[in-house]
């Protein structure tokens, strides 16, 4: 039963943890998603806004770079002649007023004719006479006014991109062409860094490089886009996608075309680099939930804890309650069947008493002669004896029925437990028992039947003498006020009572005396009257500890106006 019990709580323990935590948490977790998500969704939009800004705006400056510097090329051909441009020195003066100007952007100039050869130079290069007519940038930026190639080794072996302006003199056509510097064309998209792995570069449309390779990026890393990114928010003109990198990585790139379409401006970041402070918002938060979660779940447990051991504490009160009700309805019973009983028997003994007393009256007159007077008389002297032994047990049967006066008044404890100790007085000096007193006498009265209180504490010290009338003993009493309680202790040193029966001395007809010692009713009746005036009795005893029997009465609430005594 008590198994069956346990599983019944723990089962509803579990409920209500699961109950709690589902209530709490299934919220928590629509709620804090929807957030996530929409903080997600924003924070990247705002990223791949910002990258797209960047990239054009620097798609622009690399743009403006290339358009001036293309236009101070082509002034040299509209300010200057042919002939002007193909005199060394002149050149050379011209290149130098240049680089004073915009700084050593440019590195060389020089004037190629129609057969591609180039006629003057002026340059920290011998490339005066260098034929051009089979070189591509020459070759492409034929048919158009002026041209940009793409960066390429050269003559001289070193990375250069050649802006190349055509002319013509009547029928004479030639062509200016400047050389710029490639470092300074490089920082132009070097400086594009954000984040640690973000870094720009320029390709061609073949792929090549048109400005020196991120130093920290792999040259063997591939990358395969997954998704391309759009939203009305984003320029039209830069493109951002989502790529899958050869080394397993996520990586952001975003790109915009330069040139007319003939370059592109690539940046590119490490997706976890580029969404680092939302993946660190992210953790945070991820922390934050589920510590609040680790919570919630601590204090469902706690709580159903503390509840179930409410619920049982009450279960267990209430069983308590329900068998005293139980023993209160079977002693009602048993006084009920005792007092019918007992008047039943009463009248029939008390005329056996009075018929043997007339009996051994017409013996004593008339019947000593007789040679079976003394029989007689010892057999009269008997019935007398044990109907009055039935007399007494009647007499208990009835005060057990209630059949006392229960008019409630203000009793003093002390004042009667020292009434009922003078009644007991000659019993215990012939049993040699020694009483002792500690009563406080300025407690407060207690409302209560006098009798009943008299027929308890009567019995309780009858009880106490005579399970020590053998070897004598000490008989001790206390009687104070604490809690709004009153507390009687009756405690003697006799044999004590053994533990198998504790939980039957309160019984009605239960007795550990010898026959014909004791009905086993005034314990019983002792149990009733104290839980009738709202109080309560028990005992503590075991086996050569003697016994102690502790009464708790209610005492009238304070400023009722009881006396003190």
């Amino acid at each position: 039963m008590q198994t069956e019990k346990r599983t019944s709580y723990d089962k509803l323990s579990r409920k209500i943890v699961l109950t709690v935590i589902t209530v709490s948490i299934a919220p928590l977790i629509l709620v804090g998603g929807l957030i996530f998500d929409q903080f997600r969704s924003i924070y990247r939009a705002k990223v791949y806004a910002h990258l797209a800004e960047v990239v054009d705006k620097h798609k622009d400056n690399v743009n403006n770079f290339l358009h001036e510097k293309q236009a101070e090329v082509q002034f040299l051909t509209r300010a200057f002649t042919y002939d002007q441009l193909s005199e060394p020195q002149f050149l050379e003066k011209a290149l130098k007023s240049m680089q004073q100007q915009y700084g050593r952007i440019f590195v060389d100039l020089g004037i190629i004719d129609k057969n591609g050869r180039q006629v003057a130079y002026a340059g920290p290069f011998d490339l005066l006479g260098a034929d051009y007519s089979n070189a591509d940038w020459y070759l492409n930026s034929r048919n158009k006014i002026s041209g940009i190639s793409d960066v390429f080794m050269g003559l001289r072996q070193s990375p250069h991109f050649i802006i190349a302006i055509n002319n013509h003199d009547g029928e004479r056509e030639w062509t200016l062409r400047a050389t710029i510097d490639f470092l300074a064309f490089t920082h132009l998209v070097e400086n594009i860094r954000i984040g640690k792995t973000g870094y720009a570069y320029i390709l061609n449309n073949e792929g090549t490089f048109q400005t020196r390779p991120p130093a920290n990026r792999d040259s063997n890393l591939m990358l395969t886009p997954y998704e391309t990114i759009s939203s009305p928010n984003l320029n039209e003109n830069v493109t951002i996608q989502l790529s899958e990198g050869s080394d397993n990585e996520k990586y952001v790139t975003v790109s915009s075309v330069l040139k007319d379409g003939d370059w592109k401006l690539v940046y590119q970041q490490n997706a976890n680099d580029a969404f680092s402070a939302m993946i660190r918002s992210e953790f945070f938060t991820l922390v934050i939930f589920l510590t609040g979660g680790l919570g919630i779940i601590i204090m469902a447990v706690y709580l159903s804890r503390k509840l179930i051991i409410r619920i049982r504490t009450i279960d267990e009160e209430s069983e308590l309650m329900n068998r005293q009700m139980v023993e209160t309805g079977k002693l009602a019973s048993i006084g009920e069947l005792a007092a019918g009983i007992a008047h039943e028997i009463n009248n029939p003994v008390a005329i056996m008493i009075e018929e043997a007393g007339w009996v051994s009256d017409l013996l004593e007159d008339e019947g000593r002669s007789m040679a079976c007077y003394p029989e007689i008389s010892r057999a009269l002297e008997q019935v007398r004896t044990q109907g009055g032994r039935c007399k007494n047990i009647t007499h208990k049967l009835l005060s057990f029925a209630r059949q006392t006066d229960s008019r409630i008044a203000e009793v003093s404890l002390p004042a009667l437990i020292e009434e009922v100790v003078e009644i007991s007085m000659q019993q215990a000096r012939y049993a040699k028992v020694e009483l002792s007193l500690d009563l406080d006498r300025n407690m407060p009265q207690v409302k209560a039947s006098i009798s009943e209180l008299q027929q308890v504490f009567l019995n309780l010290v009858n009880n106490a003498i005579q399970a020590m009338e053998s070897t004598g003993g000490k008989l001790r009493i206390d009687c104070y006020a604490e809690d709004e309680m009153a507390h009687i202790s009756i405690a003697d040193t006799g044999p004590g009572i053994p533990e198998a029966y504790l939980s039957r001395i309160f019984d009605p007809f239960f007795t550990t005396k010898p026959v014909g010692k004791g009905s086993g009713l005034g314990l019983s009746i002792c149990y009733g009257l104290i839980h009738q005036m709202g109080g309560d009795i028990e005992v503590e005893s075991g086996v050569g500890m003697g016994a102690r029997f502790n009464i708790r009465l209610p005492l009238p609430e304070t400023g009722s106006g009881q006396e003190q005594t």
